[in-house]
């Protein structure tokens, strides 16, 4: 999955609709499923590992992007919350129904009802209509006939070319980092040339804040995924836990992300700046915190229920903000460089760094947190990841949202442009 997903946001992007790489993506990943229900030997599973993580990255790039697509900037926060709610539940279910599918009805039942959600998918894909192509039609239906230019105007709608208007010449501080107004310099036309000729990863790994972003989105991915390394573990060795036990600790981490919708709503309108922040810091104590989990009473149970209960609401306050603001940094930048990702946009590649970034936590988490727990301890194991945490926060609040010192400065040019003219004199 970390390898491909740049590759999916780039193909994703050069084609008409998200529907056909979508369809690529569920069946790839029904021939991975086929391969590890019938596999026998290492290498076919391996394969069909492999085989999922790419489908998985098709499917997750391109359908971030098709969300996008589909709600728009302005309530992106929101849509992200009820995606990371229904991620968190599937993660919670999946494991349960199976479960109980196996202990009922067997090893290929599990499979089967594998295939029927992969099938269901697939119809839901063939079925669906996109926004881009809706509005085609909506447009159509709309304009009365009237409306239409007659043959012998065709040809004067055509050539007619739009006159820009005034206004929209002028620079907007928050827009263009506060440059100022008039006819853009040589140097400044020659730098917006290049930047359109370089490829849109390029001119997306330059954004500091889309750095932040994904680096944000990393340490999120490496401190949830560190738990699935650790955490069964530990509660079998203090507590004496079996595996029901070790599984149902992570409804506390889980429970929380019912809320997720509503802080991506707020983040909507409030921005995600210090929201993301809060997460991080809030984190950082719970972490710590866990080293006084030492032995078996029922109120160290309480409390390792609790401190895991307010980790995954810290969490959740960073997950929506973050993954709405990789939008946020694409359409900001179209909206500071008409065009400078083509016709189609960049939406899926950026998704694409966004799912490599979590990718690599994913990566980094459990080996991170298995490796330090083995060596140093469940105590030293916390306080480093609750070090992450709290470092994380610094570079979210300075660049999540736009540059902390830009509101600053948009309100010094505008207390400069309404100052009357002899107001300095």
């Amino acid at each position: 999955m970390l390898n491909p997903a740049a590759f999916c946001g780039w193909f994703a992007d050069h084609t008409t609709t998200r529907r056909a790489p979508l369809l690529l993506g569920l069946v790839a990943l029904a021939g991975a499923t086929v391969m590890l229900c019938v596999g026998s030997s290492v290498a076919v599973i391996i394969g069909g590992r492999i085989l999922q993580g790419i489908s998985a990255a098709v499917v997750w790039v391109v359908g971030l992007a098709l969300l996008v697509d589909t709600v728009g900037e302005k309530d992106i926060g929101q849509a992200m919350g009820y995606m990371g709610l229904a991620m968190s539940l599937g993660i919670l279910v999946g494991p349960l129904l199976g479960g109980v599918v196996f202990a009922s009805a067997g090893y290929y039942a599990v499979f089967g009802m594998t295939f029927g959600l992969i099938g269901l998918d697939i119809v839901l894909r063939l079925v669906l209509i996109e926004q881009k192509v809706a509005r085609k039609w909506t447009v159509m239906d709309e304009m009365p006939t009237n409306d239409f230019p007659s043959t012998s105007d065709a040809g004067d709608v055509e050539l007619r070319p739009q006159q820009p208007d005034s206004q929209s010449k002028r620079a907007d501080p928050a827009t263009y980092d506060g440059q100022s107004e008039g006819a853009p310099t040589e140097d400044h036309n020659t730098s917006m040339s290049l930047r359109h000729r370089l490829p849109p990863v390029i001119t997306l790994l330059s954004s500091r804040r889309l750095l932040a972003g994904l680096w944000a989105c990393l340490v999120l991915a490496s401190l949830l995924t560190s738990f699935d390394a650790t955490l069964p573990l530990f509660v079998r060795s203090t507590f004496g836990w079996s595996s029901t036990g070790a599984g149902l600790i992570f409804l506390a981490l889980v429970i929380p992300n019912l809320v997720s919708p509503l802080i991506g709503k707020l983040s909507d309108r409030h921005g995600p700046r210090w929201f993301v922040t809060a997460g991080f810091v809030l984190n950082a104590p719970c972490l710590v915190l866990l080293r006084f989990v030492t032995h078996d009473s029922l109120s160290q149970k309480a409390l390792l229920c609790a401190l895991l209960f307010f980790i995954g609401l810290s969490t959740t306050l960073v997950f929506a903000p973050v993954s709405a603001e990789i939008t946020h940094v694409v359409e900001a930048k179209e909206k500071k460089s008409p065009g400078l990702y083509g016709t189609n946009g960049a939406m899926a590649q950026a998704y694409g760094l966004f799912n490599m970034a979590w990718a690599g936590g994913t990566l980094v988490g459990p080996v991170w947190a298995g490796m330090v727990k083995e060596r140093a301890g469940w105590g030293t194991m916390a306080w480093s990841l609750a070090l992450l945490s709290f470092v994380t926060a610094f570079p979210t609040a300075v660049w999540t949202g736009g540059l902390i010192t830009r509101p600053m400065r948009r309100s010094m040019a505008q207390q400069q442009n309404s100052a009357p003219i002899g107001a300095e004199c």
